[in-house]
């Protein structure tokens, strides 16, 4: 006679996550919510009569690699604050502010204490900006994971006026390219970094281009959200677009924004790098232009903003203390 957890699958630990996780969801509620953790689906109604003509805004992703450094380091609270400010980033690009996010938790063994942790860090980043964690799924799966493994995966919804919308259609030859900074390597670049970093390093070693932080600490800098930054920018209508700069570098991100028969020069000089990517560089040999391609390099965010905005764009993201500084141009290709 064979059982279920005989098999690798303990009914038992998915039901203590769930408990353990009902007062940190609950937490992220809005008053658009109608359903309780553990409805089959996600209820929610958005205010639409405080909206002229909304357009939902949908997007999805994952925290990759870096999960193996959350591994490695026992520490899993900051990644689900990453999967939660990636996905904001993604629909705030577009003007949207978010209404609600659903997570997928896959794991060799689902451990009651990680579980919790990660959604922990889910809520954390849903209540700092404004959006409920409205559902998600926690699967064990031992076939497909080592014991100690797990994976993320996030959808966000969200919702902007169709007149608002922020497409890149508005950019034009002399905008002015405004960077924001990064936290660190946000979500991307972890394959390499790994194998550059661990090869020399251990999590709690503090090379001096670190300043002080460990190399654990460093890689696992929460990705930040750039969603009150944008919104303060299109409030004033100062953007023509932006670029969530991750897989791609800023090049390949922000070609993804401009308009046909249009280019970007860039200032890779305006702005020092984090140390974080200085010492990747320098310890894995790591071309210039795979540093380029693979990392955002300490900009996490680009504004494109006509000439005539740019103080006036200077001035607003000042207000919010955000240090931006200008990483380039848009030409004509």
């Amino acid at each position: 006679m064979a059982t279920y957890k005989e098999a690798g699958v303990d009914i038992d630990a998915g039901e203590e996550a769930v408990r353990r996780i009902k007062g940190h969801v609950r937490g992220t509620f809005t008053p658009g919510v109608l359903t309780d953790i553990g409805s089959f689906g996600g209820l929610f109604a958005f205010d639409k009569d405080g909206y002229r003509d909304p357009v939902l805004v949908s997007s999805m992703d994952g925290v990759g690699t870096k999960l193996k450094v959350a591994q490695r380091v026992g520490k899993h609270d900051t990644v689900g604050q990453d999967l939660v400010n990636h996905c904001v980033n993604d629909i705030a690009v577009s003007g949207a502010r978010p209404l609600f996010f659903l997570d997928y938790f896959a794991a060799g063994q689902v451990r009651p204490d990680v579980v919790e942790a990660v959604v922990k860090g889910f809520a954390k980043a849903c209540t700092e900006n404004g959006c409920a964690l409205i559902g998600g799924e926690t699967a064990e799966m031992p076939d497909l994971y080592a014991r100690d493994d797990y994976d993320l995966a996030g959808t966000i919804v969200g919702v902007v006026e169709r007149d608002a919308i922020v497409d890149g259609s508005a950019i034009e030859a002399g905008d002015v390219l405004l960077g924001l900074p990064s936290t660190g390597l946000h979500t991307n670049g972890y394959t390499l970094a790994r194998k550059v970093l661990f090869e020399r390093f251990v999590a709690g070693d503090t090379p001096e281009l670190l300043g002080g932080t460990s190399v654990g600490e460093a890689m696992l800098a929460v990705h930040r959200s750039y969603l009150d930054v944008i919104q303060a920018l299109v409030a004033e209508g100062l953007a023509h677009g932006f670029s969530h700069v991750t897989g791609g570098g800023l090049v390949g991100n922000t070609e993804r924004v401009v308009p046909d028969g249009l280019g970007l020069e860039v200032a890779w000089g305006a702005w020092t790098r984090p140390g974080i990517f200085k010492l990747i560089q320098d310890v894995g040999e790591v071309p210039e232009d795979d540093m380029r391609r693979t990392f955002n390099l300490g900009v996490g965010l680009v504004a494109i903003v006509p000439e005539s905005s740019r103080e006036r764009a200077l001035t607003v993201l000042g207000a919010l203390g955000e240090p931006a500084f200008e990483v380039g141009r848009v030409v004509a290709s």
